[in-house]
């Protein structure tokens, strides 16, 4: 029924437009109802809120497939295969993550890791919008700041994350 270059325009999307519509729906229960379906309501609303935030943010990074390679994230390890070069990062052990636009050449992303080289993972290599939930999992990571330095122009690099020997107590439990 809808056609299928306007549903691959709106599958990046599908989470932020189901949250809009539990907002509405959870919108329209609360005001238009009395009771507990009002508090229905209420309680949709807070749903839709957290899924139409989250889908925003990952809509707004989801891979475009226009660069080489594809990432894959299993269980705290992403790795990237491309066609020249690939690595894997395992969570403990990053130590940085940078986003890179240079002034010629695809931007990306570099993540630093004890004990090996940096893993360098394009853009819009296919399935890097995994990066959002498997980063999201290191302390004091702020998503936002990985979704604004996206937006960056040429020519930049911007320090998402660095971990903190100080305040990093994740490493003592494994």
């Amino acid at each position: 029924m809808i056609r299928p270059e306007l549903a691959a325009r709106l599958r990046p999307w599908r989470e932020a437009l189901i949250g809009v519509g539990a907002l509405t729906l959870g919108l329209w229960l609360a005001v238009a109802t009395g009771g507990i379906p009002a508090l229905l309501g209420l309680a949709a609303m807070a749903v839709g809120l957290v899924l139409a935030v989250s889908g925003l943010r990952r809509a707004r990074l989801s891979a475009t497939g226009d660069a080489p390679g594809m990432v894959e994230v299993i269980e705290g390890r992403v790795t990237y295969m491309g066609p020249t070069n690939g690595g894997t990062a395992e969570l403990d052990d990053m130590t940085e993550i940078v986003f890179v636009r240079p002034e010629q050449g695809p931007a990306g992303w570099v993540i630093a890791q004890d004990g090996g080289a940096p893993l360098m993972v394009p853009d819009g290599a296919l399935g890097a919008d995994k990066l959002l939930d498997a980063l999201s999992a290191l302390p004091g990571l702020n998503s936002g700041a990985m979704v604004r330095a996206t937006r960056t122009g040429r020519g930049t690099s911007r320090v998402i994350w660095r971990r903190h020997p100080s305040n990093d107590h994740s490493r003592a439990l494994t």
